[in-house]
């Protein structure tokens, strides 16, 4: 795939040695997995959780230490019905928590769509940018990162997250997402990012109905055949939150009790070979990747070949 992953300089806390590469990512041989740091007050799933810096700093140290390989940074929510805040406000929360955790020797991701936001979060060490608007919704983001010959995200969008899901409207889902994110790539492109640098998410639960979601997990090899490796973010969501529903009241399982769900999906992602793993509970799905990672180790050992796993990863 065009992006390598490589890691960052200091020990990792998990008992894997990941290879050092050109983009200062982790490379472990297996599925990353990031662990997600919410600095908002109104995240669908852990809103005010993190809120405070010091607060945000400790969850992200202890992602860290659950073993996550990448921390994504993010000062606005992107919840559905979810209202901006101002770029100032969302400065003010993102950059002291990217210093702090660069400093403590994490591989930090800011997720952004602005560019000033991105421009600075990397001057405080950010290593990754993971914009959910694919350039969309700033017009100085794509320059800005083909000077900064930054890992960037370019993600499926459809519109600010207070009117997105009125845009949750497809012939064929996956076609229509993949002929979308073919036009940011070539964006991308044309603004001058290297190829090497784009990594692309399909965009779970961005104008996405709950079918849509199924769909674009059911066909994520045709997501990988885009060419560049692949983020997926299905990490508490509500398609997720809807198949587990009481089936008594029909009321959606919490978000904080759909983690065995994201762990189910985030085997079957593995399985299919995706780049990284966004996720709110590291250590579950550290666990998963790693398993997903020895079967098919093991499977491609043998010979044989077992639907739907891929045996391109190494144990880890």
């Amino acid at each position: 795939m065009p992006v390598t992953a490589t890691a960052h300089a200091t020990t990792p806390p998990h008992p894997e040695t990941p290879e050092l590469g050109p983009h200062g990512l982790p490379r472990p041989g297996r599925t990353l997995v990031m662990g997600i740091v919410n600095v908002t007050p109104d995240s669908f799933s852990d809103g005010g959780l993190s809120y405070a810096a010091d607060a945000a700093v400790t969850h992200g140290l202890a992602l860290l230490e659950q073993g996550a390989d990448i921390v994504d940074v993010g000062g606005e929510s992107t919840r559905p019905g979810a209202a901006r805040p101002p770029r100032e406000e969302e400065l003010r929360r993102v950059l002291p928590v990217v210093r702090e955790l660069a400093a403590a020797g994490a591989v930090v991701s800011v997720d952004t769509m602005r560019a000033e936001v991105a421009a600075r979060a990397l001057d405080a060490g950010a290593r990754l940018v993971n914009d959910v608007s694919g350039g969309l919704a700033d017009p100085a983001m794509l320059p800005l990162m083909a000077r900064a010959g930054t890992p960037y995200v370019v993600m499926h969008w459809r519109g600010h997250a207070a009117g997105m899901q009125a845009n949750a409207l497809y012939g064929d889902v996956v076609t229509d997402v993949l002929d979308e994110l073919r036009l940011r790539i070539a964006a991308a492109l044309e603004a001058g990012i290297a190829p090497g640098c784009l990594i692309v998410d399909p965009g779970l639960g961005f104008a996405k109905a709950p079918e849509h979601n199924w769909e674009l997990l059911g066909r994520l090899g045709e997501v990988r055949a885009l060419g560049h490796p692949v983020l997926v973010g299905a990490s508490r969501k509500s398609f997720l939150g809807n198949l587990l529903a009481d089936p008594v009241t029909g009321q959606p399982r919490p978000p904080r009790q759909r983690d065995a769900a994201t762990t189910a999906v985030s085997v079957l992602a593995a399985a299919q070979d995706v780049w990284c793993l966004r996720v709110h509970d590291a250590a579950s799905t550290l666990d998963a990747v790693r398993v997903t990672a020895r079967w098919g180790a093991e499977v491609a050992a043998s010979g044989r070949s077992l639907p739907g796993l891929s045996t391109s990863a190494q144990p880890g």
